[in-house]
């Protein structure tokens, strides 16, 4: 079998898949078009987020076996087409979903603290005690949303705090020892903290939005490390004016290209000159699951679960 690798990866990936018996190729700059046009030779793609693999991708690759998506989710594919074709789908939740646990937990205790701002100040020569009190994570309840791989990896960095762990899904029987499964209603009564976990997907497109902000008794820390896309950036702007959202940390944008590998594909929007300019808010550049460690636990699991199936 042949397998095209069009992003860079560990190199366990192709020295693994090497060994096991597959012969790999590389193309990491050629456009679109041209690799659409030699895929028919292609058993298997490995790709990372450089462009999305569609319908007329997908005939083209008439041989192609399966797709392996060095991330967590599968969203540049279009998977349901993929299934039609007989072709396997492979992600990797497993080998970032620790790195994406950690990152939520450290947005978390940063804003409560506000570290942010609190450096900032430092270094431009100001000493601000008061100004910088922060406030405490124990006793509060933390709510989250989606409660699959990356859900299960943040609650369980919880565990170390007094806290109540509430989790909201679509699916039943998800909640554990680590969070609680509850209803919409009783999540949306009782959480202080909300924490995104969810794919992208149509049910979470636009899923944080005014009217969903509002059902919520408390005033809210809101997290996201999960896709930009489930939120309306305008919406969110508006609740932290209102102060219905205390303060936000975002490592995913709704501006997000589809390749998740750059922001804009115009010019910066309004709603984000706000988050880059509030101190309420800490931004990162989708890097929760973007570790020394998960770049080489990802590319595992892509191999792990290739040998599986086809070896």
């Amino acid at each position: 079998m042949k397998i095209l690798h069009l992003d860079s990866n560990h190199d366990l990936l192709i020295h693994q898949l090497n060994d096991l018996g597959f012969t790999n190729h590389e193309d990491f700059t050629s456009s679109k078009a041209l690799v659409e046009a030699s895929i028919h030779e292609y058993d298997g793609i490995v790709i990372r987020s450089r462009f999305t693999i569609d319908k007329q991708f997908l005939d083209a690759a008439k041989n192609l076996k399966f797709i392996g998506r060095v991330g967590a989710g599968l969203e540049n594919i279009d998977c349901d087409y993929a299934e039609q074709k007989g072709v396997y789908l492979i992600s990797a939740p497993e080998g970032n979903r620790n790195a994406v646990g950690e990152h939520t937990l450290g947005m978390l205790l940063s804003l409560f603290n506000k570290l942010n701002k609190a450096d900032a100040q430092v270094r431009s020569g100001k000493w601000l005690r008061e100004d910088n009190r922060g406030i405490e994570l124990d006793g509060r309840t933390v709510g989250l949303i989606g409660y699959g791989n990356m859900g299960k990896a943040f609650a369980k960095k919880l565990r170390g705090f007094d806290v109540e762990v509430l989790c909201y899904d679509i699916k039943s029987n998800v909640g554990d020892a680590n969070a609680k499964q509850v209803s919409l209603t009783e999540f949306q009564d009782k959480v202080e903290v909300l924490s995104m976990h969810t794919p992208q997907t149509p049910l979470t497109l636009n899923m944080i939005n005014t009217e969903f902000i509002n059902q919520f008794k408390n005033p809210l820390w809101f997290l996201n490390t999960a896709r930009g896309k489930s939120v309306v950036t305008t919406h969110l702007v508006s609740a932290i004016k209102s102060g219905k959202i205390l303060g936000a940390g975002l490592d995913v944008l709704e501006y997000e290209k589809a390749s998740f590998e750059s922001l804009f594909s115009s010019q910066m929007p309004e709603a984000f000159q706000y988050l880059i300019n509030s101190e309420k808010v800490l931004l990162t550049p989708h890097v929760a699951g973007w570790t020394v460690e998960s770049k080489e636990k990802l590319a595992q699991t892509i191999v792990d679960k290739i040998k599986a199936k086809f070896c």
